[in-house]
């Protein structure tokens, strides 16, 4: 066995300890004469021999209680002295490094001793990345009401703050990189929790739907009325259509925690100075925009969030925005400002900051060549008199793009 392990693996067993074999050769033996004298135990009577060996065995054991501490206490050997890999210990604190040839192995093998000795100097950024991005991966999949969820939530918030501070350029590339990342992939769980939700709703009846809306748990009451009592829950194609919109409540509520986790990375790209990485994937997030327009009014209040988030993000840190994602970014998301639904239960913004995310809109719309904000005003001004809601009123970027088309006439 061990002839095979060298060839395979490239290594040799350990030489072994004298305390150590004389221990494993008494187990041994005291194992056999305990075989032999349970079966002499079978005959009625036992022969001399027996006696022998039973007294044997009783002395083994004794032997072995006193072997047992010596090779706790008394690690001491008769062979050469067994190699180790000191791992993080070698060349620090006054360790001298072991020569090549001692600690080479063949370069074909793949060693987990090679990826822990050696992997500690060479990628200690790419460590430190992966397990941040690891984080952000298992956030996901965690439940919000989970108590690991805010701890892992708090490891990842300490490492991308930790990095910050520190202020070293690949730790910033690393914050860029992982949190670049995650929000590309919560941003895609956001667009299918949300278009499972609608495909839910699509199936039931507008009765179902009702009860959905204004009693989210009267749903869950209902179906645990018709478990217990079929008659009081109802059956056939209502209680399908109950299971339907209950799926979609739990939908919504997968769909709320990744619209949390997005905005919780909107900030932290802010906070980090990346927020071009950001504003390119919203850009291209046309198919979130559209299903976002049926989501549940809290989900909808986060996404709007993050969208003044990254408008006011440009202005104020004058970032030198492509003309093309500029414009992909208010084409698809204005409307969501116009149809997201507003009320006393899920506010979405402060008056103040309506009035806010109104003038970095006029400000983005006013950098636009004329031919863009054509476009962009013509649309805001179809759904903003579509909708039931105010705002955004973009009346004097209307007035100052009428302006100046006549002008270019004249």
């Amino acid at each position: 066995m061990s002839s095979q392990l060298a060839l395979r693996y490239g290594q040799t067993a350990k030489p072994k300890n004298f305390v150590t074999t004389m221990f494993m050769y008494t187990m041994n033996s005291t194992a056999r004469k305990l075989m032999t004298v349970v079966k002499d135990t079978n005959t009625e009577r036992w022969r001399a021999v027996a006696y022998i060996k039973y007294m044997y065995m009783l002395m083994t054991w004794m032997a072995a209680g006193v072997l047992r501490p010596l090779m706790d206490y008394l690690p001491f050997s008769l062979g050469p002295p067994a190699t180790s890999r000191p791992y993080l210990l070698e060349g620090r604190f006054g360790i001298a490094p072991l020569s090549s040839s001692f600690t080479s192995f063949p370069s074909s093998v793949p060693s987990l001793d090679m990826v822990l000795y050696e992997g500690y100097d060479a990628v200690p950024v790419q460590a430190l990345g992966g397990a941040l991005s690891q984080i952000l991966y298992l956030l996901n999949g965690l439940s919000a009401t989970s108590r690991k969820y805010q701890f892992a939530l708090t490891m990842a918030d300490k490492i991308v703050d930790e990095n910050l501070r520190d202020g070293h350029v690949e730790l910033m590339q690393l914050n860029r990189m992982a949190l670049a990342s995650a929000f590309a992939r919560t941003s895609n769980l956001l667009y299918g929790s949300i278009k499972s939700c609608s495909q839910a709703e699509d199936n039931s009846s507008w009765t179902t739907r009702l009860v959905g809306t204004v009693f989210p748990l009267g749903l869950r009451i209902i179906k645990s009325l018709g478990t217990i009592f079929p008659v009081l829950g109802g059956g056939g194609s209502s209680m399908k259509q109950v299971e339907l919109i209950g799926g979609s409540c739990e939908g919504q509520v997968l769909a709320e925690k990744h619209a949390q986790e997005l905005l919780w990375l909107t900030n932290k790209m802010r906070l980090c100075g990346i927020v071009d990485e950001a504003l390119v994937q919203w850009s291209l997030a046309s198919n979130l925009a559209s299903v976002a327009l049926t989501a549940n009014p809290r989900v909808q209040g986060l996404i709007i969030k993050i969208s003044a988030i990254l408008f006011a993000e440009i202005i104020r840190c004058n970032i030198d925005v492509a003309r093309e994602v500029k414009f992909r970014l208010l084409a698809i998301w204005i409307p969501m400002f116009c149809y997201a639904e507003n009320g006393v239960s899920y506010p979405i913004l402060t008056g103040y900051e309506k009035a806010e995310t109104e003038k970095v809109m006029d400000q983005l719309i006013s950098g636009m060549p004329v031919a863009d904000q054509h476009i962009i005003l013509t649309n805001w001004l179809q759904d903003f008199l579509i909708s039931t809601s105010d705002w955004p009123n973009l009346q004097l970027s209307y007035d100052r793009w009428c302006h100046t088309s006549r002008k270019l006439v004249a």
